[in-house]
């Protein structure tokens, strides 16, 4: 334990220790709508786990979980099609192994085959996304960061097993949203987010999912404020606040279906300060805090 200052980093063990949790990185970059190096988000992620501390002054508990990193996958250079195998096995292995994994991307694309590495068949697995956008883009060009929810539909997911939390004005067309409500999605704006509090649209999302087996969180960071995470090239004014966002992931992080949480689309050189690096490395701390309270 670190002297005086108990911190993420002590929490992280070998990935062959028995851990309650699991960490794989999918440095994924290929196929993106903004090139950027989101494959660089990974490495400085852990890199700032000395920065946040294992205390919770709210609730006065102090972090326990042990985290296997399992490190990242090898997927350089390889577009999404031939990474998806990969990233498929490593959280796999991680899921298999542990109760819950937190996937830290690289792009969105990193979603579909993070759902995929459950096992489960598509109508037994719910989807929640906490994103500015619907990521309904048409795969007829091919897979990318843009249509994650579009391709495991295509896969065979119901769209009964879709809750879509954070979207974005002036972010998406008219087709996704038609196309998302008709497909039968639980859809949430960041205005029904301040009229109604995250609190109970999660709660709203999760009572959508009874039937499900299991269920993926996707945290694309792009639906923070991008005042709070300028790392995220998705991200617009108007979002949400990285606070509500915490509370989004605790909440989620708590419930026993829950398998796995990812965090996508952060691009570190787009911020030159800290602030990004800070929010996503407290992502990891609320998932925690969420697990503990299980």
């Amino acid at each position: 334990m670190s002297s005086g200052w108990p911190n993420l980093s002590d929490l992280i063990v070998d990935k062959t220790a028995d851990a309650p949790v699991g960490l794989v990185g999918a440095p994924l970059n290929m196929g993106s709508v903004t090139p950027g190096r989101c494959d660089l988000a990974p490495a400085l992620l852990r890199a700032t786990f000395r920065r946040i501390g294992r205390y919770d002054i709210e609730t006065g508990r102090e972090l326990q979980t042990s985290i296997a990193d399992h490190g990242d996958v090898p997927i350089a250079g390889l577009s999404i099609e031939e990474a998806t195998p990969s990233i498929v096995a490593a959280c796999k292995a991680s899921v298999e192994r542990h109760r819950l994994t937190l996937l830290v991307g690289g792009n969105n694309a990193v979603t579909r085959p993070g759902v995929h590495a459950l096992g489960l068949p598509l109508d037994k697995v719910g989807l929640i996304t906490l994103d500015a956008h619907f990521d309904m883009r048409d795969t007829s060009q091919g897979l990318g960061n843009g249509n994650p929810v579009r391709a495991l539909r295509d896969d065979g997911m119901p769209g009964k097993n879709i809750a879509q939390v954070g979207l974005a004005p002036f972010a998406n067309s008219q087709e996704m949203h038609r196309d998302a409500v008709e497909g039968g999605h639980f859809v949430a704006t960041i205005g029904d987010v301040w009229r109604e509090g995250i609190l109970v649209l999660m709660s709203h999302a999760l009572h959508r999912l009874d039937h499900c087996e299991a269920v993926v969180v996707d945290c694309d960071i792009d639906v923070i404020d991008r005042s709070q995470f300028p790392g995220a090239p998705g991200a617009r004014p108007g979002g949400m606040m990285s606070h509500t966002f915490f509370q989004a992931v605790r909440a989620l992080a708590a419930h026993p279906k829950v398998r796995i949480v990812d965090l996508t689309e952060w691009d570190p050189p787009l911020d030159p300060t800290d602030l990004s690096a800070l929010t996503a490395a407290r992502w990891v701390a609320e998932c925690i805090a969420g697990f503990e309270a299980r």
